[in-house]
């Protein structure tokens, strides 16, 4: 089911939270929302849902437009971050309410629940009490009840920030998977960029009400439109030097360092001031432009270690490596950056 927002405006009394934004979100598709807390994604999502009355432009789910209709009347599937389900049913009960209340027939609740729930990984649940479960089995009851309707469009409001860690990966891959093999068109609204670029096909970063770039997750992380969308998404995030544009080259203040600009770039801003972004995996100690600072911080990760590189003005440089570097806090270094992939922003904050 495609989806359309066509100048989709939301106020709040003489607050306006979204204004005009325009979306299409593709039939089949997995799409994220993703951004910090006001930004608005929830909000954006509760009006798909219908759960938000739309105050200016429209909605449309394939050709028709659901401005105007009851959330009941949309067929949308909902998993909230709060499970919400119902204490006193069982598991099988649960994931059958929506059908009930559509009146559907004892037997064909009971093979629908069969079904969904064999598609989840429940079935041995059914029998079970919310409170016999964990966390994790409680998401997947939640999920199998917003999918046995067999909704046209599926919304996942922040479904996993009540997980701990590896019940996140484990249903990361879980509801990706789901997602693919239904076919359903679904939003995720989450501030995990982790969760967004593992899960979904495109992500939409918003901020103060709007939509800032959408695009592929990996299309985003290499080519970001600004450093904001750039410091969002990564981890550990990029690191930001400020200076400027001098014959072809970006003049490091503290250090004296250049390091070669992209002739385009170079050309046609010399003398302009500008911030770099610098990823920890393009900063390593071989190669690269050499920069001298000390390391101000250690961090063993497993398979790879976190560095920080102090610069004389307090600035920092991140560097992620593989294989454990020999130095330790406090030492002085010398390592390259890998000049070609540095991403350069104007002032106000627009790639250049």
């Amino acid at each position: 089911m495609r989806i359309l927002l066509d100048k989709f405006t939301k106020t709040f009394g003489d607050l306006t939270v979204i204004d005009q934004m325009d979306l299409e979100i593709y039939d089949g598709e997995m799409i994220a929302l993703l951004g910090g807390s006001g930004c608005g994604k929830s909000t954006t999502l509760f009006a798909i849902c219908g759960i938000h009355k739309v105050n200016g432009g429209r909605i449309l789910f394939g050709d028709v437009d659901v401005t105007n209709i009851t959330s009941q009347e949309r067929n949308v599937g909902v998993v909230f971050q709060a499970f919400a389900l119902y204490p006193h049913m069982t598991v099988e009960q649960n994931i059958g309410f929506p059908l009930k209340l559509r009146k559907e027939s004892v037997s064909e609740v009971k093979r629908k629940v069969d079904e969904i729930s064999e598609m989840v990984h429940i079935e041995a649940l059914l029998q079970r009490r919310p409170g016999e479960l964990s966390g994790g089995q409680q998401q997947r009851v939640a999920l199998a009840r917003a999918l046995i309707r067999r909704p046209d469009v599926l919304l996942l409001d922040e479904p996993l920030a009540n997980l701990d860690a590896t019940l996140r990966l484990e249903m990361r891959s879980e509801i990706r998977r789901i997602q693919q093999e239904t076919g359903i068109t679904a939003v995720l609204v989450t501030y995990d960029q982790t969760e967004a670029m593992s899960m979904c096909d495109r992500i939409a970063i918003m901020d103060a009400g709007k939509i800032v770039q959408i695009t592929e997750p990996k299309d985003m992380y290499d080519n970001p439109v600004t450093d904001f969308v750039a410091g969002f998404l990564g981890s550990p995030p990029i690191a930001f030097l400020n200076g400027q544009i001098q014959d072809g080259n970006f003049l490091e203040p503290s250090t004296k360092t250049k390091i070669p600009l992209n002739a385009d770039v170079a050309g046609s801003n010399n003398g302009r001031s500008v911030r770099i972004g610098i990823r920890p995996e393009f900063f390593q100690p071989n190669g690269g432009t050499k920069i001298p600072g000390k390391v101000s911080f250690i961090e063993s990760q497993g398979r790879e270690t976190l560095y920080n590189v102090t610069l004389p003005d307090g600035n920092i440089l991140r560097s992620i490596q593989g294989k454990a570097s020999k130095s330790k806090i406090g030492d002085s270094v010398e390592w390259g950056i890998n000049a070609p992939r540095i991403l350069v922003f104007g002032e106000d904050g627009a790639r250049l």
